[in-house]
């Protein structure tokens, strides 16, 4: 049974985020629990580097975990394979031309090891919302004229949130990540929590304080 601090509670649209100081250690960087997937308080969420994370039919529930899974363009590697992908005309990348159907896809495609998706309709509802606002935005993989990949996430400043991605063929997520880190000016880009995937392409973890002060750099 884990103890929730009375503090963590949102009760209200203008309860304001705990300081993150405070976040659990287990589970990592739990910070706050309840309110609602608003416009202004995601904006401000990110802001201060939380993010939403939890299962269909729990409550909303906020993170910042320390350590923090970060990519940079410095960073980025490609590997011989991807390159070879990259240097190919096998895709082609659009931005924001079908966010819907990115997010949606990224919603419903089965991942290896995971049962079902953190992806509910709410958090559909928000991001495309967000998206409309000029703040959520998405990278999109064609083959022949067909959504085959893609990855979606918040862009506020120099920072890309990463939120999620897929690929209904090899490499087409990978694609669309190297083209946000090489083409679309950001300095830094969040991965939120350690993941081999990314690992693989040159992200790692820094601090949960290293990150808040390089975001109030970049924001």
């Amino acid at each position: 049974m884990i103890d929730i601090p009375e503090e963590f509670i949102l009760h209200s649209s203008d309860t304001p985020f705990p300081d993150i100081n405070t976040a659990l250690k287990e589970p990592n960087g739990l910070i706050a629990i309840g309110g609602e997937l608003t416009s202004s308080r995601l904006i401000d969420a990110y802001s201060k580097g939380i993010f939403p994370w939890y299962s269909e039919d729990d409550p909303v529930l906020w993170y910042s975990p320390d350590p923090r899974m970060i990519i940079t363009p410095d960073s980025l590697h490609i590997s011989k394979s991807l390159n070879k992908t990259i240097n190919s005309s096998k895709f082609e990348i659009r931005v924001n031309a079908d966010f819907s159907s990115v997010i949606n896809h990224c919603k419903t495609v089965k991942r290896k090891d995971q049962q079902g998706t953190w992806i509910d309709n709410d958090m559909v509802a928000a991001y495309n919302k967000l998206h409309m606002q000029g703040v959520a935005h998405s990278v999109e993989v064609y083959e022949q004229n067909n959504l085959v990949g893609g990855l979606y996430g918040v862009a506020m400043g120099r920072v890309f949130f990463g939120e999620s991605m897929f690929s209904l063929v090899s490499n087409a997520s990978k694609f669309a990540f190297v083209y946000l880190l090489k083409n679309m000016a950001y300095h830094l880009v969040d991965c939120q929590i350690e993941n081999p995937h990314l690992k693989s392409l040159g992200a790692f973890n820094i601090s949960r304080s290293s990150f808040v002060r390089q975001l109030e750099e970049l924001l």
